[in-house]
């Protein structure tokens, strides 16, 4: 006669009384992929670290890329409010987007996150284009908004390549205030209305 009592089985499917599933994996998952980067990341991994059906993950992100697009986002908006970074003096714009966006890059977890191949790389791109590039457009406003905003994301995506992807001595060893002492002017001009 066997006495061991069987571990009741994890429910399958969505838990119940538990809301924010998403968030749970979200932060599950960015904690596995800056332990262990994202190729060594699984998504079972995931699920048992949130405590959640690995169908789940497949439903909510719909595979690891789309899992890793969102701790992406996660973070991007965690550390940069594209509202609170317009909202404000439209003067002292040039200096707030600069202070933004080193603010993100400083940060090890982001940058350890951002360097983790083509799919990281894919995200941050596309996180500029949707959650900056466009409300930039719709910030400025007017015909020229595209071509100043595209000008302005220019500036900062060479901020980002000179001193975080493949940093040069000179824009690498400047502070962030020593960053935004040097090229709010030039990001200034780009945002500046053009002349006919």
């Amino acid at each position: 006669m066997n006495n061991a009592v069987a571990a009741p089985a994890r429910p399958r499917g969505r838990p119940r009384g538990n809301p924010p599933i998403r968030e749970s994996v979200v932060v599950a998952a960015r904690a596995l992929f800056l332990e262990r980067g994202y190729r060594a990341t699984t998504l079972r991994a995931v699920a048992g670290a949130a405590g959640v059906d690995p169908a789940l993950i497949s439903y909510h992100f719909g595979s690891k890329k789309g899992l890793f697009a969102d701790v992406m986002q996660f973070q991007c908006a965690s550390a940069l409010s594209v509202d609170e970074v317009l909202g404000g003096d439209p003067a002292t714009l040039p200096g707030r987007l600069i202070d933004a966006v080193t603010d993100l890059w400083e940060d090890a977890d982001f940058r350890r996150l951002s360097t983790r191949g083509e799919t990281a790389a894919e995200v941050v791109r596309e996180y500029l284009e949707q959650e900056l590039l466009g409300p930039l457009v719709e910030f400025l406003g007017g015909r020229d908004a595209t071509a100043r905003a595209t000008a302005a994301v220019t500036v900062l995506g060479g901020i980002i390549y000179t001193r975080y992807l493949n940093p040069l001595p000179t824009p690498a060893a400047l502070t962030p205030a020593g960053t935004r002492a040097a090229l709010t002017p030039a990001l200034a001009a780009a945002l500046a209305p053009r002349r006919r």
